[in-house]
């Protein structure tokens, strides 16, 4: 390059002009952009210009509000965005973006009166200066702004046999749930939108199709050979996961047409899967709710919505990772009462209740978390003969009898103080190892919630809504995510401890 035309370059940009060479291609309608963001979804045309994919600067400035200049004697625009001027040099593949130098992957071009910019112009121009996240994602043909939640999935199957694996690599980890509903798979996301890669469906009388469902749910039509799933969750790379998803084929091929199908055989009952020992359903008790909003912090915080927002974590983590059925006491903002919380456990058979909460204290500087079970203390001598009492024999309609338990509700939890305990351990160590605890985790005391359920059972304080730094904790993802995956790990652990040995 001449000292003249250097000149001239440092010339244009000091003016803040942009001047645009090039001509046109054959014109092509590559398909449309979606951006995404708290306003919803809107389309983004595209145009192939030199074989390069341009957006009209008229429409991007329509999307995101910035300004436009056009320099009549210089043949140049200038863009202002935020009080930040973007400027572009003639015939160069570089912008002067708020005074830095950056580069694109092609120089703009000019249609009669309409201005192009290279794609990727909106993350490395406009990101910068907007103030917000802007995130070009080529393959999907998406442009994220703000802080919607998109993660990103790359699907991978394989088929061998009567199985099917469905790999799902998600960044960053999103929580999610796996449920079979009318003939398909639903994945659910707790996500605005998701960010697919598909794999190519494979095996047809086993996975007919994967595609999106929604805004933030993946379906797997399955086949005629479908006859039952497992899922589960293993660590991925830079802060992603990854679901495997092993979907199995009944062993006997379905019938030809002109061939009478043998009769369907009754599956067994979900109940009745798990292995003694095991864990088959888990009753979650959101504290609080509707009239009742529990403590409420300085800044206006309110127990009820920090314990609703964990327990549906909890649900989604043990539903989609250890497929145990999960019920929650409440899935709104509703009033339950205390005996009514344990009595949905009772009546659902549940394995193990779990009510959440978070603390309050006079002392603004208390804080921490605490684990209560069941104190039984004020019943002496007769909590442990409930505890010692046999099942009581009645006769079933048809013939035969049935051993049912009868216990006083006041005493139900009698006989599983001991393995009470042990889940308060595993959860006030799993809780110990991600958040700080109270100088009193692991305590023992005559909860209302906890006195009529009839099986292991736990109070969980979270933390002191009264706190103002705790307060922001409780009622931030982080926390409540850390929380969820303590407790995610000490059901684990308690079911791991309860297993025979064989069977772990």
């Amino acid at each position: 390059m001449s000292n003249l035309s250097r000149y001239a370059f440092g010339i244009a940009l000091t003016a803040g002009l942009l001047i645009i060479t090039g001509a046109f291609s054959a014109a092509q309608a590559p398909s449309p952009y979606t951006v995404l963001s708290r306003e919803g979804r809107r389309p983004l045309a595209v145009r192939s210009i030199n074989g390069q994919e341009m957006f009209a600067v008229e429409d991007l400035a329509r999307l995101f509000g910035f300004t436009t200049r056009e320099d009549t004697i210089a043949g140049g625009l200038t863009i202002t965005f935020r009080g930040q001027t973007i400027v572009l040099s003639p015939g160069q593949e570089l912008a002067s973006v708020a005074g830095r130098l950056v580069s694109l992957s092609a120089p703009p071009a000019r249609d009669g009166r309409e201005w192009f910019v290279p794609a990727d112009f909106v993350n490395r121009a406009l990101a910068p200066v907007a103030g917000t996240r802007i995130d070009l994602r080529r393959p999907s043909r998406l442009i994220v702004v703000g802080d919607i939640r998109a993660p990103r999935i790359a699907g991978r199957l394989d088929v061998q046999g009567s199985l099917a694996r469905l790999t799902l690599d998600v960044a960053p980890t999103t929580a999610h749930t796996v449920t079979v509903e009318g003939g398909r798979l639903m994945i659910r996301f707790e996500a605005d939108a998701l960010d697919v890669i598909f794999p190519a469906p494979a095996g047809p009388d086993l996975v007919q199709n994967i595609r999106l469902d929604g805004n933030n749910a993946i379906a797997v039509d399955l086949g005629p050979r479908f006859a039952s799933f497992k899922s589960s969750d293993l660590p991925g790379e830079r802060g992603g996961s990854r679901i495997v998803i092993e979907i199995v084929a009944t062993t006997t091929e379905p019938a030809q047409p002109g061939q009478t199908a043998p009769p369907p055989q009754e599956a067994p009952s979900l109940l009745e899967l798990s292995p003694t020992g095991g864990l088959r359903s888990v009753v979650v008790d959101a504290g609080h709710g509707g009239g009742e909003e529990g403590a409420r912090g300085p800044g206006g915080a309110v127990e009820k919505n920090v314990t609703l927002g964990v327990a549906r974590r909890l649900k989604a983590a043990l539903e989609g990772r250890l497929g145990v059925r999960v019920i929650l006491t409440r899935d709104g903002d509703a009033t339950v009462g205390l005996d009514q919380r344990a009595a949905v456990a009772n009546n659902n058979k549940a394995d193990l209740f779990i009510s959440l909460h978070a603390n309050a204290s006079v002392r603004s500087s208390a804080s921490g978390a605490e684990v209560f079970y069941l104190s039984l203390d004020e019943y002496g001598e007769e909590a442990a003969r409930a505890a010692a009492a046999p099942g009581e024999t009645l006769p079933v309609f048809g013939g035969g009898t049935r051993d049912i338990e009868v216990v006083p509700w006041r005493l139900a939890q009698a006989r599983h103080t001991q393995n009470s305990a042990a889940l308060a351990r595993a959860i006030e160590a799993s809780l110990r190892a991600r958040i700080a605890m109270s100088p009193r985790a692991l305590q023992q005391a005559p909860f209302r919630v906890l006195v009529g359920a009839n099986m292991p059972a736990v109070l969980v304080e979270m933390g002191f809504m009264t706190n103002p730094a705790q307060e922001k904790q409780l009622s931030s993802e982080d926390y409540q995510n850390a929380v969820t995956q303590s407790l995610f790990d000490a059901i684990v652990q308690f079911r791991d401890s309860r297993l025979p040995a064989g069977a772990r």
